[in-house]
């Protein structure tokens, strides 16, 4: 059976939703599995440091301490390469992929590599800023300062 009807890429369900942003609760899952990734990439580094100390001095090799001020400063390092990068290129990090967000700038389009990287490192830094979505206007302080805003966006590929 043949129909005329264009086939949406959004699924029946969220088109409502469709360019609309988010709120609190999603913006705050979407974290949630992007702190998850930068864990597992800081893991995954420790582990290929000591998988290089092993295989060039197998004799000697012991497993590095891991001491907390400069482990704490490569995951805030690397969080914010990885949602410098995402939000540069895509508009969305992992999170964002599951959960169907993106950031965009004021006019809906991709936000602008300087934007992108600045509010990496707001969010970095001043992660409790994104409880200010929680109110009506559904803006994070980052999303204010810097003016982005986080949508519902199901469409593959990039922005406008």
């Amino acid at each position: 059976m043949r129909t005329d009807e264009p086939v949406s890429i959004v699924p029946r369900e969220a088109q409502p939703y469709q360019g609309r942003r988010a709120g609190l609760v999603t913006r705050s899952a979407a974290s949630v599995i992007d702190g998850l990734v930068v864990v597992v990439a800081v893991l995954a580094g420790y582990v290929a440091v000591n998988g290089m100390r092993f295989l060039i001095r197998p004799r000697e090799f012991q497993f590095s301490e891991a001491s907390p001020l400069p482990s704490v400063a490569t995951a805030l390092l690397i969080a914010v390469g990885y949602l410098w990068i995402a939000w540069s290129i895509t508009g969305r990090t992992y999170g964002c992929h599951v959960l169907g967000l993106r950031v965009v700038n004021r006019h809906g389009g991709r936000v602008r590599t300087l934007v992108a990287l600045l509010r990496a490192v707001f969010c970095v830094v001043f992660p409790l800023g994104l409880l200010l979505c929680a109110g009506g206007r559904l803006h994070s302080l980052q999303d204010i300062v810097l003016r982005t805003s986080v949508i519902y966006d199901w469409r593959p590929g990039l922005p406008r």
